[in-house]
């Protein structure tokens, strides 16, 4: 009887373990670790090239291309650091360290650079690709334009074989061109970017707040130090001037200009000979806001008319080619938002048959097309009638 009870609940068991209603539990000795369980070994996938593609000829020929121009020319950009003498709070001398960069000119190591790379510095080093360093002296500058030249000592020239970079055409330029910066961005020496030609005939302002035309806009990164080196076309020739960005963060923000390359080639040559370079000088001192139609506007509230357009003459410099012309400054001064203004005078409105908008239109037409000696035909409103006079260039006053 207990027997058969005992096979009858044996029955029971199994039958509810095998209906999920019992879980049994497996006991292992504690003195014996159980067996791991082994994962099975994976086999690394072959990788699978990113280019599946085969890269185009013409990529590889422009690729080929820049690293042939940083091969000829990179040699020839330099490192240029400089120590000035700033002040601090309580007016106590300061030495103060920058940098910037340059390219070499001609055979006798001649340096170009930036007018604001070297401004008021007291000791300047040079600095080749190879690591060989010299004290350089600024022997020609124009803050107008922002160039300067350096000039190497004898043991350089002496122990030197300078290979200039060759000077291009900046008028033979195009928007969407390929171009190639080198300079010392944040003091890294030889650093070469890439980009293309974003805009021409800019107008930048210079360091001594005048204005240089006909500047190159370009997205290759420019940056803090690259100031002074050079822009290149993929022929390894020198387009530009590197020398301003446009960036809240002052890095870079695809927003760069160079100071083109035919300026290079009418000032520098001066700068090697004389140190300075002669200004063309009208004789005008002018409203620095350009007429409007709310300028105007505002000047008929105070009973004064003036022209929607144009450049408002204030005065004329009474030894300057424009009196000897018959240009007119004003007659009499009134008060207006923009401060005390002399009005009455003529309002140029064109040079040499191209309209005149702005101040710095003015200017940067002078510097760009212009020398001392030089005639132009400058178009004006008098009394509400155009007139054109024939005015003939001086030199401007270095004051």
């Amino acid at each position: 009887m207990n027997r058969k009870l005992y096979g009858l609940l044996s029955a029971l068991v199994l039958l509810a373990t095998s209906l999920g209603c019992i879980a049994l539990q497996t006991v292992v000795p504690p003195t014996v670790a159980p067996t791991p369980t082994l994962a099975p070994k994976t086999v690394a996938p072959t990788a699978t090239p990113v280019n599946v593609v085969p890269v185009d000829v013409g990529v590889t020929q422009l690729q080929s291309q820049v690293e042939a121009v940083y091969a000829a020319v990179g040699d020839s950009v330099v490192h240029i650091s400089v120590t000035a003498v700033g002040y601090d709070f309580f007016f106590n001398a300061v030495p103060q360290e920058g940098s910037g960069s340059g390219f070499v000119y001609d055979e006798e190591g001649h340096i170009v650079t930036n007018y604001h790379v070297i401004q008021n510095a007291k000791d300047i080093r040079v600095i080749f690709a190879d690591g060989a360093t010299y004290t350089g002296e600024v022997i020609g500058a124009d803050s107008t334009y922002d160039l300067a030249v350096i000039a190497l000592p004898k043991e350089a020239r002496a122990e030197r074989t300078f290979r200039p970079i060759p000077l291009g055409d900046s008028e033979a330029i195009r928007v969407g061109q390929f171009v190639v910066a080198i300079g010392n961005p944040f003091g890294l020496d030889q650093t070469v970017t890439f980009g293309v030609i974003s805009s021409l005939g800019r107008i930048i302002e210079s360091p001594d707040g005048r204005y240089i035309g006909e500047a190159i806009q370009t997205d290759a990164a420019i940056n803090p130090g690259n100031s002074g080196g050079p822009l290149l076309d993929l022929e390894g020739r020198v387009i530009g001037v590197n020398a301003q960005i446009v960036s809240p963060s002052q890095a870079n923000a695809g927003i760069g200009f160079a100071i083109p390359v035919n300026a290079v080639k009418r000032v520098v040559p001066d700068l090697i000979a004389e140190g300075r370079y002669r200004h063309a000088w009208m004789g005008v001192r002018f409203f620095p806001v350009a007429l409007s139609k709310s300028v105007a506007e505002s000047f008929a509230k105070l009973g004064v008319e003036v022209p929607d357009h144009g450049i408002l003459i204030i005065s004329v410099d009474a030894s300057s080619g424009a009196a000897r012309a018959g240009l007119r400054g004003g007659d009499r001064t009134v008060q207006t938002p923009y401060g005390d203004v002399r009005v009455g005078g003529d309002v140029i409105v064109a040079i040499d048959g191209n309209p005149i908008t702005n101040p710095s239109n003015l200017i940067a037409y002078l510097e760009t097309h212009t020398r001392p000696g030089d005639t132009v035909q400058v178009t004006v409103l008098r009394d509400g009638q155009e007139k054109t006079f024939s005015v003939t260039l001086g030199e401007r006053p270095q004051s």
